[in-house]
């Protein structure tokens, strides 16, 4: 398939998981893919998997400077960007009662901060029939204990699609939420636990944990035209676990 072919597509927390996934997938189907992640070695693991298709920025989505950094290489090497997937996320388990001020601000730095200047620094790339993928959770809509602020920052960036939807208005630029629900990577794993992982999985319709390319499929048709006509809305590859 080719649906992405020639698009130039950015993945913030590219270097493994659903954004990795979802770097071979839009590669697969065509485009140039600049990865961004913290971790230098997970992201040259990454470009040399796809070749030379992909490029890779190291630093973090709370720091500015990185970000600055990140969008410099991408006008240098391609002078726009077409598809923007800000998938970086952080979460960690605390209940109410124990929540720390470090516990808050590390997870809303990284996924609501991190996300609103991963796409406003990306917008001046981007123009008419442009994609912004903004990664959610199925905690974004279902109470999780000992799991929230992880989940208010999710449900925070439902949101943002909604009201960006309304802001690119004329731009021809659409915004659309991916949640997945939950789903084999490595980082799910360590924060959650295998065993509770795996039950978690169990617990949904499908009665399984998804797979990172059955999340990345989600994302190819929210990054191309086949999408063309959504903006503001959200997709769910989540077994059904926020569905029923």
């Amino acid at each position: 398939m080719d649906r992405l072919k020639n698009k130039v597509a950015i993945i913030t927390g590219g270097g493994s998981g659903i954004g990795l996934a979802s770097a071979r997938r839009f590669v697969a189907e065509g485009a140039f893919v600049y990865l961004f992640g913290r971790r230098q070695a997970a992201l040259d693991a990454a470009v040399q998997e796809l070749g030379d298709h992909a490029r890779a920025v190291a630093g973090s989505v709370s720091d500015l400077d990185d970000l600055d950094r990140l969008y410099a290489a991408v006008r240098d090497g391609h002078g726009r960007a077409d598809i923007v997937m800000a998938n970086a996320g952080t979460g960690a388990f605390a209940a109410l009662g124990t929540i720390t001020p470090e516990d808050y601000q590390a997870t809303f730095d990284v996924n609501v901060k991190g996300l609103v200047f991963t796409v406003q620094k990306g917008l001046p790339l981007m123009s008419a029939g442009g994609s912004i993928i903004l990664t959610g959770s199925t905690t974004g809509e279902m109470g999780t204990p000992q799991f929230s602020i992880y989940s208010a920052t999710k449900a925070a960036v439902r949101n943002f699609a909604r009201s960006w939807a309304q802001d690119l208005r004329g731009t021809g630029i659409r915004v659309n939420v991916l949640s997945p629900g939950p789903t084999r990577t490595d980082l799910a794993l360590k924060v959650v636990g295998a065993e509770a992982f795996e039950a978690l999985g169990s617990s949904t319709p499908l009665g399984r944990l998804g797979d990172p390319a059955e999340v990345a499929a989600a994302a190819a048709f929210l990054a191309s035209d086949d999408s063309s006509y959504m903006t503001g809305g959200e997709i769910f590859v989540d077994g059904g676990l926020a569905q029923v």
